[in-house]
């Protein structure tokens, strides 16, 4: 039987241990008190496991319901500033307002000097 490595795989196992202790109560006396113990901590375990279950779904629906929202607004945010740009102008300072960055004209390219001549090797 292999090692259980998951949450689940563990109460499973705890819960295939307790049936084959029940059934052979009668040859191991000596260890019913940890049977009891261990089939108390499974039924704290159980409820716990499936709070965690739902948690994990209602978190993965608010983070679905979360990125419609995030898409939806950046659809009205970009209409927006669209309208905002429209209305000002691109090279007003007004938009720095709006966290928009006017349009203020191309820098000037750097002119690149031209490398000096090399001078020819007389062979």
């Amino acid at each position: 039987m292999s090692k259980p490595t998951s949450q689940a795989d563990y109460l499973k196992a705890w819960q295939q241990l307790l049936v084959a202790l029940a059934e052979n109560a009668v040859d191991l006396p000596h260890l019913e008190s940890r049977r009891e113990k261990l089939q108390a901590i499974l039924n704290e375990a159980l409820p716990v496991f499936q709070e965690q279950a739902a948690s994990t779904a209602m978190k993965q629906d608010a983070s679905r319901r979360l990125e419609d929202l995030l898409s939806r607004g950046r659809t009205v945010a970009t209409f927006l500033h669209a309208g905002i740009r429209e209305h000002y102008g691109k090279r007003s300072e007004k938009l720095a307002e709006f966290r928009l960055q006017p349009f203020r004209g191309r820098r000037p390219q750097a002119e690149t000097p031209e490398p000096p001549p090399q001078p020819e090797d007389a062979r």
